[in-house]
Formats: C-alpha cells, sequence, structure tokens
C-alpha cells in the first residue's frame, strides 16, 4: 500500500556545507560504528567480525544499534560517514531541503543508510530517497521529525549498477529539514550475507555438550543420530479449517511446523458474524488439533481496526451497545483461549484504520490490551501492523510511529508491567532489503520482542529468489524472535502465495522453506563420541532427539534433550 499525504516538495539543488561540495568518499571509513542507542552493539558484531574478517565478513562490522529518543544534539555519523565525507556530514546542521547529494555506489552493493534530522519548525515526515546509477529512484526510508530535536532514521537502498547516485530527502512540511551525520556504508551482497551468518551463529546456535553413559560409565566411541524435533527459533505457518477434514494436509503441515496461526477462524466476523451467535466449535477443534501435534498457537486476532472487516450489526451499533458488543467479545474469546496461545494480537492494524478509536475514544487500544492482559496474564500481547517494514513509501506505519503508538499503550494506565511483542505482517513484493534491516534496527530498539507474523511474497518470476531473501534478513536479525508465513492452503487458491498444490505436493515456494527448515535444524553428520563419552558439537537452539547405538549395547537408547534453554546434556542406559 502507498499513502500520501500530501504534496512533496521536489527541487533538486546542489548543497554547500561550510562552502564545500559534499561528495562521495572512493573507498570504505575504516573507522568503527557509533556504540550508542540500543540494539545489537557495534561492539559486539566487531569482536566477531574482527575474528572472520579475513574470511568473508567484509571490511566494516554492521551497526545494528539505534537510538529511538529525540535528542538536543545529534550523536557522531556511523562508520564515520560511510562513502559520504566523514568532515562534509559531520559540520554545521545545515538545511537540505530540495538538495541533493552526490555519491558513487557500486554494482550489486547493498547501501546502509542513517542520518539524524529534524525541521525548523514544527513536526511532519520526511522522505529519504537513493537514486541509483540505473535511475531508479528508490525510497531508502521515512520517518517523523520535529522541530526541538533531532530524530534517528536508519534504512537504505540496493544498486544493481556502478555508477554516480544521488541521495535527497523530501517532505510534506514546507518547513526547512535539517540533516547531520549522514552515513551511507555500501556492503557487496557477500558482506551482507556474511553479517547474517554472525548473527546466526551468536543468536541462533550454541555449543553443546551431550554426555553418554552405560552403568555408570563413559560409553566411547558410541554411534548418535540426532534429529530437531521442537523448540529453537519459532517458524511457523498459518493454517485454515480446511486441515480438519484433510489428512494430507495435516500430514503436511505438522511435519514442518511447530508453530501456527489461524489464518481467519479465530476473529471475531468468524465466532459471531450475527449478534449473539457465538460459535467457536471451528477454532477449537483447530486448537485441539494443534496441541496433539504440539504445535503452539498464536491467537490472531481479538480485534481488526478496520472498517471493512467488521459485521454489519457492529457498525449499525449505539456507542453504549458497542461498548457492551467490544466488551463481551473480548471476555468470550480471551478467556476460552486463555493459557491455550502463546501470543495475542490485540488490535490489529491500529496504524492503519481506527475502527476502536473512532467509536471509543484515541486511548482504545491501550484500554484493550489491558483487559486482554486481565483475563489471559501469561501471553506476549501484540499490535500488528503491514508495511511497516516492507514499504517505506507508506507513512502510516513507519517504524517511528509504530513505537509511538506502541509506547501510548504502554503509557495507557495500568499497562507498566504487560507483556509486548512488536508483530509485523510482512507482505512483501519486492523487498528493500536494507531498508528492513534498518527499520528492524529501529524496531529492536523498544527491548520487545520482533516477529514477522504474516509472511508472504506475491507472485512474480522472482517470487521463490524475495522470500527466501525476507526469510534469511528476519532469521539473521538479532531483534527477530519468530517467523510465521501466511501461506494457508485453500483448495480455490491462497491468500497469495501457495507453498503447495492441491495434492501438497511443494510448489518451489515450498521448496525454499523446506530447504530453510533443513538448513536451520541441521546437524553433524554421522556424530560419535569421544573416548571420554562425550559429544561436542555447534547446533541451533533446539529440542533434539538422540539415538545412541553401541557394540555393548542390546537395544538402541532414544531419549529427548533440552538444548534450547541447556547447553548440556546426559543420556544413561
Amino acid at each position: 500500500m502507498m499513502v500520501s499525504t500530501g504534496k512533496l516538495v521536489f527541487i533538486l539543488l546542489i548543497v554547500l556545507f561550510e562552502g564545500s561540495l559534499v561528495t562521495s568518499k572512493k573507498g570504505h571509513s575504516s573507522e568503527q560504528p557509533s556504540e550508542k542507542g540500543g540494539g545489537y552493539s557495534s561492539k559486539e558484531t566487531s569482536e566477531k567480525a574482527d575474528d572472520s574478517s579475513k574470511k568473508s565478513s567484509g571490511k566494516v562490522p554492521y551497526d545494528y544499534s539505534a537510538n529511538i529518543e529525540c535528542i538536543k544534539e545529534p550523536e557522531k555519523p556511523l562508520y564515520g560517514g560511510g562513502i559520504i565525507s566523514a568532515a562534509d556530514s559531520g559540520g554545521k546542521k545545515c538545511p537540505v531541503k530540495g538538495s541533493v547529494l552526490k555519491v558513487e555506489l557500486k554494482k550489486d552493493h547493498h547501501y546502509a543508510l542513517s542520518v539524524w534530522l529534524k525541521f525548523s519548525k514544527g513536526t511532519g515526515d520526511i522522505t529519504a530517497i537513493i537514486v541509483t546509477p540505473d535511475g531508479k529512484f528508490n525510497t531508502a526510508g521515512a520517518i517523523v521529525a520535529q522541530s526541538g530535536c533531532w530524530t534517528l532514521l536508519k534504512g537504505g537502498a540496493t544498486s544493481f549498477a556502478e555508477g554516480k547516485g544521488d541521495l535527497f530527502f523530501q517532505s510534506n512540511s514546507t518547513a526547512e529539514i535539517m540533516a547531520e551525520s549522514i552515513a551511507l556504508q555500501g556492503f557487496s551482497f557477500e558482506e551482507w550475507n556474511a553479517h547474517r551468518d554472525e548473527v546466526v551463529a551468536k543468536e541462533r546456535k550454541k555449543k553443546v555438550k551431550i554426555t553418554v553413559e552405560c552403568g555408570g560409565k563413559p560409553l566411547p566411541d558410541a554411534e548418535l543420530s540426532v534429529e530437531w524435533v521442537a523448540k529453537g527459533f519459532p517458524l511457523g505457518n498459518a493454517m485454515t479449517k480446511e486441515i480438519l477434514d484433510m489428512p494430507k494436509y495435516e500430514e503436511w503441515f505438522t511435519k514442518r511446523f511447530k508453530w501456527a496461526t489461524m489464518e481467519n477462524e479465530m476473529k471475531w466476523y468468524s465466532t459471531e458474524y450475527n449478534e449473539g451467535q457465538e460459535g467457536f466449535e471451528v477454532a477449537d477443534k483447530m486448537l485441539e488439533l494443534a496441541e496433539k501435534h504440539n504445535i503452539k498457537v498464536r491467537g490472531h486476532n481479538v480485534f481488526w481496526d478496520d472498517q471493512s472487516h467488521q459485521m454489519p450489526w457492529v457498525s449499525k451499533l449505539s456507542t453504549d451497545k458497542f461498548k457492551a458488543a467490544v466488551a463481551k467479545h473480548l471476555k468470550s474469546v480471551v478467556s476460552r483461549y486463555a493459557g491455550k496461545v502463546i501470543h495475542w494480537d490485540v488490535v490489529n492494524e491500529n496504524l492503519h484504520f481506527s475502527f476502536f478509536e473512532d467509536k471509543l475514544g484515541k486511548d482504545a487500544s491501550g484500554e484493550i490490551f489491558k483487559e486482554v492482559a486481565k483475563l489471559d496474564s501469561k501471553p506476549i500481547l501484540f499490535m500488528n501492523e503491514f508495511n511497516t517494514i516492507e514499504q517505506p513509501c507508506d507513512l502510516a506505519p513507519l517504524p517511528t510511529k509504530y513505537l509511538a503508538k506502541l509506547k501510548q499503550i504502554q503509557s495507557y494506565p495500568g499497562n507498566e508491567d504487560l507483556k509486548y511483542g512488536i508483530g509485523l505482517e510482512s507482505h512483501f513484493e519486492k523487498p528493500n532489503i536494507p531498508y528492513m534491516r534498518g527499520s528492524l534496527d529501529t524496531l529492536a530498539a523498544a527491548k520487545v520482542p520482533i516477529w514477522l507474523t504474516e509472511v508472504d511474497v506475491t507472485k512474480g518470476p522472482k517470487q521463490v529468489e524475495f522470500l527466501e531473501e525476507v526469510m534469511r534478513e528476519g532469521f539473521g536479525h538479532p531483534g527477530v524472535k519468530g517467523i510465521v508465513l501466511w501461506a494457508a492452503w485453500h483448495a480455490k487458491g491462497c491468500y497469495v502465495m501457495c507453498l503447495t498444490d492441491n495434492n501438497f505436493k511443494n510448489l518451489p515456494q515450498g521448496d525454499v522453506v523446506d530447504k530453510l527448515l533443513d538448513e536451520w535444524r541441521k546437524v553433524p553428520e554421522k556424530p560419535k563420541t569421544d573416548s571420554k563419552g562425550v559429544f561436542e558439537a555447534e547446533l541451533f537452539h533446539g529440542e533434539y532427539q538422540v539415538t545412541v547405538k553401541h557394540a555393548s549395547l542390546k537395544e538402541p537408547i532414544v531419549q529427548t534433550v533440552d538444548l534450547d534453554s541447556k547447553s548440556e546434556a546426559a543420556i544413561k542406559a
């Protein structure tokens, strides 16, 4: 979705900083990134990068940090400014609206943009545009800025061509845009992927130790079979009610996924389409099926703020009757599934839409969060929104606006200690990977878990390639704690993206998901215990079934070990 909030002022001029033309450097800065701000600090990434830079990680570690406060003075530029002259970008606070910075861009490089911005007066949106050498205008990011303090924008764009490019800022405000500490750091695709690998090694894997004993003594040279069975990084999928009557669907789904979201079956229009006629039978049966297969379920959703998804009878209610209907539904659905779901999407899409706010007041979301927590205190409570990381052109759900709404909900009386989560639907068309990472950096600074809750990619010649990139970027970001695909199967066609055909044979999209599942649950081939009866390895977090075979054993030992929260396990015969 693309949202316009007014006519964008666009006048290209050359800007002088302290009397010098702003130009790009002919290489990367060797300065280390700033360690200020929240998130995954540059110090953490650089420690690992220093060890592996000779292999593949590149010259400059990626800086995942972000300061989400509006501050009196801007921080120093990340990467020493990157390809933008550090001396110029660190100079006076100069107006840049309608001006262009000339940069030299490399082919097949992701460019991370960071800049501190403010207005000379008032408040409004500021958008950063990078024009790549092929002439394409790429929206690199956008923020809400104000006049009294500086706000950080993190984003970026990809250049598929070599040559001259432009960076400029635009706004619907008539005020001057002030920019400081501008940085544009380029990373080859290989370097960018190496950053992901470093995060995966640090956040998704651990060194584990399995000791095997027989009769109280170590069992050396025992053959092991190690298979992932549960826990670890959550990777799930949406499911539909068709799964209840189709064994092939059930088998295909449960073989792959241990986390799930019901596509529509928990929503208000599914459980009370006609006033007073509640029906939870389908959702109940789907939850029973999930529990049978040890699948954890996200509660989706308590309310949806989109007017177009309300039942006719709800929209016609008077204010008092509307309040009563909202309270009744909230109690019905949350009480029924309390203790049975791991998350609640409490108010869906409340940045794009405002149905409940329009009816109940600006604090409707905060009040609903509070009431949900009273009935079910264990699950993480989510906002759930689209285009926050997918479309920087959509100004409604910008990361800064998302965090502002979350802060409003958190500050509602009684909500200070609730468990919050950031839900990002992640419906992509053509992903801007540097923007996605920069936005995740900003959101991660809020210090609450991030989930990509409805991941899909629209049909096209690069659908499979884009899907893999999005999933790898999510898995490779330290702030992301789970991914759920939005690829629920329907006989008449999926919402946007199917993983299988109607015979539950994988489509190419399903093949790439299976490839990633196998990769992210991979174990060493032919593992054995050493002379002390110990097996040590780097494994992905998770719960594993270990089978032990040895000539001294009459039959194999089979035991499930928790290597998700623990690093050591003992198997005894």
